[in-house]
C-alpha cells in the first residue's frame, strides 16, 4: 500500500459523481426548511464514519445480517424514491414536526443522501481496485467538499431565492426518481 496522487484523484472524482453532493442541494435545503437547521459537521463526520467502516467491515456487517449488497442497494433505492416523491410532489412522506436538527443531519442526509447504498457499493468496488490509504484520501477530500456545501447552504439559498429553491426541488426530485428506479432495476436484475 503506497500514496500514489493518480488513485486518490481518481477515487475522489468517482466518489464525487456517486455522492453527489452538488446535486443534493436542493434536498438539504428542503431539509433545513423543515427542521431550521443542519450540522455540517454532525452530517459529514457521521458520512465519513459510515464510509470509513464500509472501506474496512462492510461486506461483513451486510453477510452478519445475511443482507446482500443488492438488497442493501434496494433498501437505500426506496427511501430515496420516497425522498423525491416529496421533493417532487410537495409533501411530507417522513415525519419532520418533531425531528431534531442533529437526528435529520444524520437521517436521511448523512445516510443515505451522502453515504447511502451507491456510495457504499462504490466503495466496495473501489477496493478491489485501489489502495485503501488511496481510497481513505479520497474519501476525506469528499469529505471536505461535503462540509463546504452543507455550511454553505443558507448562503447558497440566498443567492438563488425561493423560486429557484422550488425550480431545483422539483428538477432534482425526479432525478432523483431516476436515480432510485436504476438502482431498482440493477439491483433487481430488471
Amino acid at each position: 500500500m503506497h500514496f500514489n496522487f493518480k488513485e486518490v484523484l481518481s477515487v475522489t472524482l468517482v466518489l464525487f459523481s456517486v455522492i453527489d453532493i452538488l446535486g443534493a442541494i436542493p434536498i438539504i435545503l428542503d431539509i433545513r426548511k423543515k427542521i431550521g437547521d443542519i450540522h455540517a459537521a454532525t452530517t459529514t463526520m457521521v458520512s465519513g464514519g459510515i464510509m470509513i467502516a464500509f472501506l474496512y467491515i462492510g461486506k461483513s456487517i451486510l453477510n452478519l445480517f445475511g443482507v446482500d449488497v443488492q438488497s442493501f442497494a434496494v433498501a437505500g433505492a426506496l427511501i430515496i424514491f420516497l425522498i423525491g416523491l416529496e421533493m417532487t410532489l410537495g409533501r411530507s412522506i417522513f415525519k419532520s414536526t418533531d425531528v431534531q436538527p442533529r437526528a435529520a443531519s444524520i437521517v436521511p442526509l448523512a445516510f443515505p443522501i451522502i453515504a447511502g447504498a451507491g456510495t457504499m457499493t462504490t466503495i466496495l468496488s473501489l477496493k478491489a481496485q485501489y489502495a485503501e490509504i488511496n481510497i481513505l484520501v479520497g474519501i476525506f477530500v469528499n469529505l471536505g467538499l461535503i462540509f463546504l456545501v452543507l455550511k454553505s447552504s443558507t448562503w447558497i439559498e440566498k443567492k438563488i431565492g425561493a423560486t429557484g429553491t422550488g425550480i431545483l426541488e422539483k428538477i432534482f426530485g425526479v432525478i432523483l426518481l431516476a436515480i432510485a428506479i436504476k438502482l431498482f432495476r440493477t439491483n433487481l436484475g430488471v
